[in-house]
């Protein structure tokens, strides 16, 4: 079962854009990356390659371009606050790979879902002990 997370966390708008965009140039491949922030805001996208060997159902961070993202929020004094991944044709719901994957449970996860006739569906999650909590999104 899903929890409801009673905090809704808000998105400024040119994130969402920009993801959004990153999304939209790779309609058939799942898109990834990261987002910085402070302690109060989200401040930065940081858009990683995806290079897992089947991108239209998964998604594998460049570790590279990971490393480099990280070391660039560090330098801009910024903390990861939120990863991000899009799902081609999959509603936004965690896959179990994602959840397998990755276990940060301070941060975010953000699932952009353009499979719903072209609609953006974007849905937030926290993982937790392997437990999903959902998180409502503002924008």
């Amino acid at each position: 079962g899903v929890q409801r997370s009673m905090n809704p966390v808000t998105l400024p708008r040119p994130i969402v854009n920009q993801i959004l965009h990153q999304a939209q140039q790779a309609l058939d491949e799942e898109i990834c990356g990261l987002i910085a922030g402070n302690a109060k805001n989200f401040t930065r996208c940081y858009p990683v390659a995806n290079v897992a060997g089947d991108k239209h159902r998964l998604f594998e961070m460049d570790p590279r371009g990971l490393i480099d993202a990280l070391r660039a929020m560090r330098d801009n004094g910024e903390e990861l606050k939120a990863i991000y991944h899009s799902h081609p044709e999959a509603p936004a719901q965690p896959s179990l790979e994602d959840i397998r994957q990755h276990e940060y449970p301070d941060v975010l996860y953000l699932i952009i879902s353009l499979g719903t006739k072209g609609v953006l569906d974007l849905r937030g999650f926290r993982i937790r002990n392997g437990k999903i909590e959902d998180v409502e999104i503002g924008i």
